[in-house]
């Protein structure tokens, strides 16, 4: 089973990079970047350390439903602040469990206090899908005999 590291390896070679915003940035900033960017949620960064995160679900949530402007509002307001993160010695079977029952669908990982990247559920499921099929491919192989 690989490990967070293993992933953030093979997402760095796809060049894929974490966006990040500050607490005091507007929601307008978040919702552009993350437009841009085709993402659906951001890590909240002040000084180097990962103070909260900023979805898709929060902008619904706490912005449309309550009437808020996205413009005059600052990320700070209706991030989620208790966030659950991973060090990257840890494996994608246990990340899933963490992102299953917590309801998440994104995992920042920290290591010594500074984010290294970003997990999505659909990271996990993608590479749980992978040793799954060498899986089945080893098996068969040895089923034939080879």
């Amino acid at each position: 089973m690989k490990t967070v590291a293993d992933l953030l390896k093979l997402k760095a070679q796809h060049h894929q990079q974490v966006h990040t915003i500050g607490p005091d940035q507007m929601v307008l900033d978040a919702l552009k970047l993350m437009a841009e960017k085709n993402i659906g949620a951001l890590p909240v960064v002040e000084d180097g350390a990962v103070v909260g995160i900023i979805s898709e679900r929060d902008y619904a949530r706490k912005v449309v439903l309550q009437g808020r402007s996205s413009v005059g509002t600052p990320v700070s307001a209706i991030m989620s602040a208790k966030v659950i993160t991973v060090d990257p010695h840890k494996q994608v079977d246990a990340c899933m469990n963490i992102m299953t029952d917590s309801h998440l669908r994104h995992l920042p990982v920290v290591e010594d206090g500074q984010l290294l990247g970003l997990l999505s559920i659909g990271d996990l499921v993608k590479e749980a899908i992978a040793e799954q099929a060498d899986l089945i491919r080893q098996l068969e192989q040895y089923i034939r005999g080879e």
